[in-house]
């Protein structure tokens, strides 16, 4: 690369923000971690969802020793990449023991049922193999005795892939209407201007609850949902970096060529605004993630057993008044430090691209 070359002084400038190059870091390990997401975590089950409810709410760092007490060889063992997309369920049942021992082909075990209490000692099965692991919980379990580390590696893909995907729609509708507003003015302008001024009086909460309303609870609805809720921001950007570009020589040029309207305005004038519009995608990004924890803590986001980072605050928040506040403030910190970082990101490209003294807001 030409170190003269625009892409590479863009490069530089954004390098020199160390907080938004931080930024872009901490993002790209959000990311590295939410794709290897089950081949990292201790627990690999579906959503991690392996529940030991004599373990709810324990602490960070206890381990505790398991029993396997049966066996099921008809679970299908899947391949590398099933595994690392939706993980591989177990093929054995186990349960949380204190004491162990054999005697005449037989298992005898005590029964995890609290620190302060002590069981009856119980007979149990010999299994073939090994019959006994030790596994330690790292941030502790939550209330159904759920590993949380597990849960909140996992819930970085919730919120990822919900900030992707609806960023990718905020900016092909308002990329869209944005540049036909922009570009042909009059009667077109004034109506796309009334429907954005509309969208843009509704608080974005109350229209996304409004949508997934109208499309039902799930993931794939809060897609849709809060991505129609997030495009006015590029629409009007769009809008007035087409009607400051429109009138210049080489749109002009085009004109005078006679090319189409719909290839003026995508190889002409858009390529000449990517710099905004990048800009104005990452503060979306952050906007998309707490309105897809903000629905989730309401129950229209990611259904359970699903992990989402709001979820998992809705589950702990009564918890923030007692002894176990952990359960609550590290999703919340996951939110805070993801949102910052996108945010930190958004200020590093307006640097970059220089659009300080443009309608962009972050």
């Amino acid at each position: 690369m030409n170190n003269n070359s625009p892409s590479k002084k863009i490069w530089n400038r954004f390098k020199r923000n160390k907080l938004a190059f931080g930024g872009l870091v901490f993002i790209l390990l959000l990311m590295l971690v939410g794709i290897l997401g089950y081949l990292i975590i201790p627990d690999q089950t579906p959503f991690a969802n392996t529940m030991h409810l004599q373990l709810s709410n324990k602490k960070p760092g206890r381990s505790f020793e398991f029993l396997i007490i049966s066996r099921n060889d008809n679970i299908k063992q899947v391949n590398f990449f099933e595994k690392m997309l939706n993980g591989q369920e177990v093929n054995f049942k186990s349960v949380p023991i204190t004491s162990y021992r054999k005697q005449d082909g037989k298992v005898y075990a005590r029964e995890y049922i609290g620190d302060d209490e002590q069981a009856e000692e119980e007979v149990y099965p010999l299994v073939s193999g090994e019959n006994r692991y030790t596994q330690t919980f790292y941030l502790g379990t939550d209330i159904y005795g759920r590993d949380l580390l597990s849960r909140l590696v996992l819930g970085i893909r919730v919120s990822l892939s919900v900030g992707l995907m609806a960023v990718l729609i905020s900016l092909f509708i308002g990329v869209s209407l944005g540049a036909v507003a922009g570009y042909f003015g009059g009667k077109t302008d004034a109506g796309i201007s009334w429907f954005m001024n509309v969208i843009w009086s509704l608080p974005s909460l109350l229209l996304v609850i409004a949508i997934s309303f109208a499309l039902g609870k799930g993931f794939w609805q809060i897609f849709i949902a809060v991505g129609l809720s997030t495009w006015v921001d590029v629409a009007r950007l769009v809008r007035g970096q087409v009607m400051a570009l429109k009138e210049v020589e080489f749109v002009e040029a085009s004109k005078a060529l006679g090319f189409s309207t719909s290839r003026t305005i995508a190889k002409h004038i858009l390529p000449n605004i990517a710099g905004p519009i990048l800009v104005v995608a990452s503060a979306n990004f952050a906007s998309a993630i707490l309105l897809e924890t903000g629905l989730s803590f309401l129950g229209f986001g990611a259904q359970p057993p699903m992990p989402s980072w709001g979820s998992m605050i809705k589950e702990h928040y009564g918890y923030i008044i007692m002894d176990a506040a952990y359960l609550a403030v590290l999703p919340g910190l996951a939110i805070m430090l993801t949102v910052y970082a996108f945010n930190l990101l958004a200020i590093g490209l307006r640097d970059a691209f220089d659009v300080k003294g443009q309608n962009v807001s972050v």
